[in-house]
């Protein structure tokens, strides 16, 4: 079964960094589109950064400049290293991909079991 696996995350001061990664465990055709989501208590979940197969990538705009993400096309890994992070930026991470499980399959989006990111002093 094709999943995604999370890690990374933690507790860390304001102004501080942590990394996130993930990786698609199980055989795909391809993998189009991977990105991480974030969802904070009482908020929908918003898109924090994307990034395709070809290398294209966008942003929210409130983590532009402090996020980078990138992603390893060999072993299906999407990554997402945080810095100069701020008390706004807790929230739950989620690994997100869009990707073909065989050349005639339908796109599936699948989503990783979530990951806490604390902020705080």
């Amino acid at each position: 079964q094709v999943r995604l696996e999370e890690s990374g995350g933690g507790l860390v001061q304001p102004g501080g960094s942590l990394s996130l990664s993930c990786v698609v465990s199980g055989s795909v055709f391809r993998t189009p589109t991977m990105g991480w989501y974030r969802q904070a208590p009482g908020k929908p979940r918003e898109l924090v950064a994307g990034i395709s197969s070809g290398g294209g990538i966008n942003y929210l705009d409130s983590v532009k400049g402090r996020f980078t993400i990138s992603r390893h096309n060999a072993n299906n890994g999407v990554y997402l290293q945080m810095d100069s992070l701020e008390s706004e930026d807790t929230a739950v991470y989620y690994c997100s991909a869009i990707l073909y499980i065989n050349p005639s399959s339908e796109p599936t989006h699948l989503w990783g079991q979530g990951t806490q990111v604390t902020v705080s002093s």
